[in-house]
């Protein structure tokens, strides 16, 4: 086994199993992660990738630091609020995603390298990420292109940190979003 994909559900299980039917698929059951799903993934993580890919919203940002804090190695996996909405428009999650944005998502992989890193609120607010009018505008696009999923400033320090995203990467980005307004 090279990777496990951890999810939310059986629903997100079923829709990966679609695109991937050899995956080696956990699942949380919900917000309340159990001490041995947590045991496993440790053991997991001493020889297989592991992949968190969890609902963009609180919940499956709660799980995923939740399992983080445990097992800090695991990789990362985002899939975009809008592409994971369901027909009705009244739900969101990995099961509503397209077998394309599952891919897509499980693709783009972040590693949680724990570092302390150059980001800040102070950078931020330089930047124009946080302090502006359109801040949050730019935060979200900067994430989109990222795809590190929809943090607040908090977490998108936090984020740009952990995965040690160069700072020119940023400036780049930013300076696409200023030409595309």
């Amino acid at each position: 086994m090279k990777q496990v994909i951890v999810v939310e559900g059986i629903h997100d299980l079923n829709k990966i199993k679609e695109v991937y039917k050899d995956a080696y698929i956990e699942v949380t059951g919900g917000k309340i992660i159990s001490q041995d799903l947590i045991k496993r993934l440790k053991e997991y993580s001493k020889t297989s990738e592991i992949i968190l890919f969890f609902d963009p919203d609180f919940p499956g940002e709660s799980i995923r630091k939740a399992i983080l804090k445990e097992v800090p190695n695991c990789l990362n996996a985002y899939i975009k609020k809008e592409k994971a909405i369901s027909k009705n428009k009244k739900k969101v999650g990995v099961e509503h995603a397209s077998k394309e944005d599952i891919i897509e998502s499980l693709k783009n992989l972040y590693k949680n390298e724990g570092k302390e890193g150059i980001y800040n609120f102070s950078l931020m607010y330089e930047l124009g990420l946080t302090g502006y009018k359109d801040s949050s505008l730019k935060r979200a696009y900067l994430a989109d292109i990222l795809n590190i999923g929809r943090p607040n400033t908090k977490m998108l320090i936090e984020r740009l940190n952990a995965y040690n995203i160069a700072l020119e990467k940023i400036k780049e980005i930013l300076k696409e979003y200023e030409n595309s307004c």
